[in-house]
C-alpha cells in the first residue's frame, strides 16, 4: 500500500500536489547543461495550496544559490522520463505538520516510479526549517522575531 496520493489534473497528468502537502521535485535539467532545477507546480491555475512551508522552501532554495527554482506545471509523463533518464534526484511533499517528507517511489498504472529518497535536499530543508523555527540557525532576514 502506499500512505499518500498524487494529485493529478486533466490528460496531461500535471501534478498538483501530494495528499495535503505541496510537491517538488529535484531534477537534473534536460537540456544537457548539468544544471539543476527544484520544480513546484505554480500557483497561477487556483489549484495549488499557498503554503507557508512551500514559500520558505521557496526562499530558502533561492537564497542558496545553489539551482534554479522553478513554479511551473510538471506532469507525470516527464517525472517517470526524468526518472527513466536517471535525471530525477529526488522529490518531497512540503506542508505544515509534516515540513518535508520525501517520496521513494509513484505506482502509476501499474508500474512504479523508483525515485532515490530520503535525499540530501530533503534533509537539509528539514534541518534549516527546524533549526531556524527553533531559533538554532539564523534564518533569512525577517523570518524570526525574538520576543
Amino acid at each position: 500500500g502506499y500512505s499518500q496520493i498524487l494529485w493529478l489534473f486533466g490528460e496531461e497528468e500535471e501534478i498538483t500536489e501530494v495528499g495535503a502537502m505541496n510537491v517538488f521535485f529535484f531534477l537534473e535539467k534536460e537540456d544537457g547543461s548539468k544544471g539543476r532545477e527544484l520544480v513546484t507546480p505554480p500557483l497561477t491555475r487556483g489549484d495549488i495550496l499557498p503554503g507557508v512551508t512551500r514559500q520558505s522552501i521557496i526562499d530558502l532554495s533561492k537564497s542558496w544559490g545553489e539551482f534554479d527554482v522553478v513554479e511551473r506545471s510538471i506532469t507525470l509523463p516527464e517525472v517517470r522520463k526524468a526518472a527513466s533518464e536517471g535525471r530525477l534526484i529526488e522529490a518531497f511533499g512540503a506542508g505544515t505538520a509534516a515540513v518535508v517528507t520525501p517520496i521513494s517511489h509513484i505506482e502509476h498504472k501499474g508500474s512504479d516510479i523508483e525515485i532515490p529518497a530520503t535525499g540530501d535536499l530533503t534533509k537539509r530543508f528539514f534541518s534549516d526549517l527546524m533549526g531556524i523555527q527553533y531559533g538554532r540557525i539564523e534564518g533569512p532576514e525577517g523570518w524570526s522575531v525574538k520576543i
